[in-house]
């Protein structure tokens, strides 16, 4: 496990918006660099940078057409290598995204494949032995290449699966996970991955992490044994590498060699719960709506089985959004979005900041760009201050990527910043407390001391910090057991006073009973 993953606060960047230098309307990688002294201030001491390959951009960067190659829009090569640098010299380390399941259809490994004589690259994608379509289960395209047969897609038209096999076979065309071509695309996958990180690169997040050998098992075993061997190169070549997965499945993902796995927005699952439980009849009820009415356990059902089967093995990483989801602004206003984020970066695993959640940026009802379709709403520019563009870009407005937000209380930084009581200045005060307290790390003990269905507050411990927090209109109160006053590890049973560190809202301990204003949050520390 990389040391540094233990305190690490991720910050993801969607380059296409986040800070134009050049003044051609899109971000760069330059106004990365330019902005990581604001990222480190902020309290991130990790990136996660999305896709900043050489691609046609039919799917914002997720359709590759050259691993090795930055795209010429962010700047280049040697751009990225001095991003590498400098935010080393800062304490931050950078992830890249990987795209392991597919490339474009430009790459000229599918350009090779493509071709009716056989060759290297014959099989490095998966393809049919016939120019007849409707293969039951994939999505293939035929009638695009001189040889006979269709390929299968990962995701968009312009994006063929790589071939790593097939576990359960029907058809002869489709290879085992051992056959050499198979093992030929998963040692091609572990040369893009040393060439990034021989460069400085500190790991990747991994793309659809679970989709490389089709019709798997309900395991995923096979897919998992790639995993497994990726992460012995990395153990033995870069052992402070990380690669974090785009999986959702932490008994699956973690047990097979990655580090940490997102705990994504998948509807019906706990983190849905939390925060966009608007597809419930009744209305919403997610439990950090003020008037959610809603139940902790729900979430906790969900995923205190994941953490425990998963604890001793990696982290379950808590994003505010990402790229592919609704910003939480969309459904939660400024003082809801305090209490979420002071959630996410108090529980058990590696945290994530989406761009702009700091400042509870809005997710924008706007037309699809380059393959975002009602995504693209969640990846619009970055708002630095109130000049031209929010401190985007310099560009005219009808050059921009994507537009700014146009509404006149439009947040951003620069006025967040002079506020006290700011969102972004909440978030700061978070990630300093968890830099400050090892019981807040990522590995620290998690243990819930009071939490019933339908009912507030939810109070759980990290270490010997006991937090609390009521995101209901009412205020209310509960008996706290006679473990919540006993340090972790304390045999003796001795009892310990609760001294309040951190607050939003108004919260007190009253002997045994713990009162919760409405719309609070507290950490009390136990001192003897």
């Amino acid at each position: 496990m990389p040391s540094w993953l233990k305190d690490a606060v991720f910050y993801e960047i969607y380059p296409q918006t986040f800070r134009d230098t050049n003044g051609d309307g899109i971000g760069d990688i330059n106004g990365i660099i330019e902005k990581l002294d604001y990222i480190k201030d902020l309290g991130c001491n990790a990136l996660w940078i999305n896709p900043c390959y050489d691609s046609p951009f039919k799917d914002a960067g997720y359709d590759v057409r050259d691993y090795k190659k930055v795209a010429p829009r962010y700047g280049t090569n040697e751009d990225l290598y001095r991003l590498f640098l400098i935010a080393h010299d800062k304490g931050i380390h950078v992830l890249l995204d990987l795209v392991p399941g597919h490339t474009s259809e430009e790459h000229e490994w599918f350009k090779e494949s493509k071709k009716a004589e056989p060759n290297e690259f014959s099989d490095r994608y998966v393809w049919t032995h016939s120019w007849i379509q409707g293969i039951a289960g994939h999505p293939y395209i035929g009638g695009e290449a001189d040889r006979n047969g269709c390929y299968m897609l990962n995701f968009f038209k312009s994006q063929p699966a790589l071939n790593y096999g097939f576990l359960n076979r029907t058809e002869d065309w489709q290879l085992p996970p051992d056959h050499p071509a198979c093992i030929a695309t998963r040692e091609a996958l572990k040369d893009v991955m040393r060439f990034w990180l021989d460069h400085g690169c500190d790991g990747f997040r991994v793309d659809m992490a679970d989709s490389l050998v089709k019709e798997d098992d309900e395991n995923k075993s096979a897919t998992g044994k790639i995993w497994q061997n990726i992460r012995k190169m990395l153990d033995k070549d870069y052992p402070e590498a990380a690669i974090i997965s785009e999986w959702s499945n932490p008994v699956q993902s973690l047990k097979n060699g990655f580090h940490a796995d997102f705990y994504l927005d998948h509807h019906g699952n706990g983190y849905n719960t939390l925060i966009r439980d608007n597809e419930t009849p009744g209305g919403d009820h997610s439990f950090l709506k003020k008037d959610g009415n809603g139940d902790i356990m729900r979430f906790l059902l969900d995923y205190l089985p994941k953490y425990d089967a998963t604890k001793t093995d990696g982290y379950i990483s808590f994003i505010t959004c990402n790229h592919d989801t609704p910003r939480a602004r969309l459904t939660l206003d400024y003082d809801e979005l305090k209490l979420a984020w002071a959630l996410f970066l108090t529980l058990p695993g590696v945290p994530f900041i989406y761009y702009g959640d700091e400042i509870g940026m809005r997710y924008l009802d706007i037309p699809t760009k380059e393959g975002g379709y009602t995504r693209t709403g969640s990846r619009t520019p970055m708002q630095w201050d109130n000049s031209k563009n929010k401190g985007f870009s310099e560009a005219d407005q009808d050059k921009l990527y994507l537009p700014v937000d146009p509404s006149e209380d439009a947040p951003t930084v620069e006025d967040q910043a002079k506020d006290p009581d700011s969102l972004y200045n909440t978030v700061k005060a978070l990630t300093a407390l968890r830099h400050e307290y090892d019981d807040l790390k990522a590995d620290s003990t998690f243990s819930v001391i009071y939490a019933e269905k339908e009912e507030f507050p939810f109070v759980y411990r990290r270490g010997n910090l006991l937090i609390a927090i009521n995101p209901s209109e009412k205020r209310d109160s509960t008996a706290l057991p006679a473990e919540a006053f006993v340090k972790t590890n304390d045999n003796s049973g001795k009892q310990c006073d609760l001294k309040q560190i951190y607050a939003i809202g108004n919260s007190k301990v009253d002997g045994n009973t713990l009162v919760t204003d409405a719309q609070s949050f507290a950490i009390y520390k136990l001192v003897d």
